[in-house]
């Protein structure tokens, strides 16, 4: 369309004039009819900040609805652009856009109390959710892993405008439909464990996102983690870091958002049990199935909890089902504005210069937990992790500083470390 109409200007059968202030977007049939396209919401929002009308196909116009419906205009055929053009028709933003809220219902898809037992790991979610933790779940099959992480979007806080719209310019690319009933619940994205690098991370001769860029401000959980590929696994290692993924083609560089909250779930070894009399794996075997993850991968990882077989008789009794999602989700919220209040940001976020700002220890505190980090053998980075974790689970208990207990508490969320660190040992002997 915007081909067209710059060969009619070209050859003055329509003025000039109010393409001055007109951004133009949309494919052009051989009827003379506009089609949608891919990426409207980023030309809505680019146009929006450069102060220019946008004009786009119909089809279009419930996403351009989103950013902006006081100055885009939408129409139907090419003669209805070029009238418009010539100023012998008005045009307007056609269609049924997304009604923006300022407070968005909270309906759960799923309660916490369907899970029976398994109250370590609802604590655990419940500081990932508060804090914006990577979590990683380790267990047998059938514990209730994937229950746990299907609950997490309903214990966050709905996406703020301006994050609904990042989000919704990513989905546009891929020419995703929005609901204008969710689409400013955070998006949850379970890739299978057989997609390639490009399917996750992005790519392709035309650039498009993958699936971690269309969990940004999200969630993307990866079950089965060790039957990922490792190589792909590796390649999310930047992104987790930087909160963007960058890609380099022979004609330019793209650079798509992917600020995303990583949760996992794996069986600790090939048979799913890798302790009691149901483990018939060696700890070399064991070792090897682990090793698929790679030891910096692992280290993205705020906290690994254990969910474990349920003991005898829980399931003929009822088992305790806990809290609801609403508790949990009212006391996820009274921490997040805390954070907010603080830091302006959530814990999983602070620099290494903002926790020593906000995340203070006492002498006695700081000596427990470097002697706790070399007996595990964690890194520096993982250092910090434990840190950040501590600081969400004080404001869970809305105390100004951290404690012993808080850091203990963070540190029981290292499972993963500690059955490595046993596996080593008993290869060792």
């Amino acid at each position: 369309m915007p081909i067209a109409i710059g060969i009619l200007v070209a050859s003055e059968q329509i003025p000039m004039d109010k393409l001055e202030q007109t951004e133009l977007l949309g494919e052009l049939a051989l009827s003379g009819e506009l089609r949608p396209v891919r990426g409207v919401i980023s030309a809505a929002m680019a146009s929006q900040q450069a102060q220019r009308i946008l004009l786009t196909p119909t089809q279009n116009a419930p996403q351009v609805r989103l950013v902006d419906e006081s100055s885009n205009l939408s129409a139907e055929r090419l003669l209805d652009v070029a009238a418009f053009l010539a100023s012998q028709q008005q045009l307007q933003l056609q269609g049924a856009g997304a009604e923006v809220r300022a407070e968005i219902e909270f309906n759960p898809n799923h309660d916490m109390q369907d899970i029976i037992g398994q109250q370590q790991g609802k604590r655990a979610l419940e500081i990932a959710a508060a804090g914006q933790h990577n979590l990683l779940f380790l267990g047998p099959p059938g514990t209730g892993k994937t229950m746990l992480a299907a609950r997490l979007p309903d214990l966050i806080p709905p996406m703020s405008k301006q994050q609904a719209l990042e989000v919704a310019a990513v989905a546009s690319l891929v020419e995703q439909d929005l609901d204008s009933t969710t689409w400013r619940k955070r998006p949850f994205r379970a890739p299978h464990h057989s997609s390639s690098m490009v399917a996750l991370v992005g790519g392709g001769s035309f650039p498009k996102p993958g699936e971690i860029s269309l969990a940004h401000n999200g969630i993307l959980f990866l079950d089965e983690l060790p039957e990922f590929e490792r190589r792909v696994l590796d390649a999310l290692r930047e992104p987790l870091e930087a909160g963007k993924v960058a890609i380099s083609r022979a004609s330019g560089k793209t650079c798509f958002p992917a600020q995303f909250q990583l949760i996992a779930a794996l069986n600790p070894s090939p048979s799913g049990q890798y302790q009691g009399s149901q483990c018939h794996q060696s700890p070399q075997s064991i070792l090897k199935y682990l090793s698929r993850i790679s030891g910096p991968f692992l280290d993205r990882f705020d906290m690994s909890v254990e969910i474990p077989l349920l003991p005898l008789g829980s399931l003929s009794a009822g088992g305790d089902r806990g809290e609801s999602t609403q508790v949990y989700r009212k006391r996820v919220l009274g921490a997040r504005k805390i954070m907010l209040q603080r830091s302006g940001k959530v814990n999983a976020l602070l620099s290494n210069q903002e926790i020593a700002r906000y995340c203070s220890l006492s002498q006695d505190d700081a000596e427990f937990l470097e002697f706790a980090i070399n007996r595990l053998g964690l890194s520096i980075r993982a250092y910090h992790r434990i840190i950040r974790v501590a600081r969400t689970i004080a404001d869970l208990g809305q105390s100004e500083q951290i404690q012993r207990s808080h850091l203990s508490e963070a540190l029981g969320y290292r499972s993963m470390d500690r059955l490595l660190l046993a596996l080593h040992q008993q290869v060792a002997i």
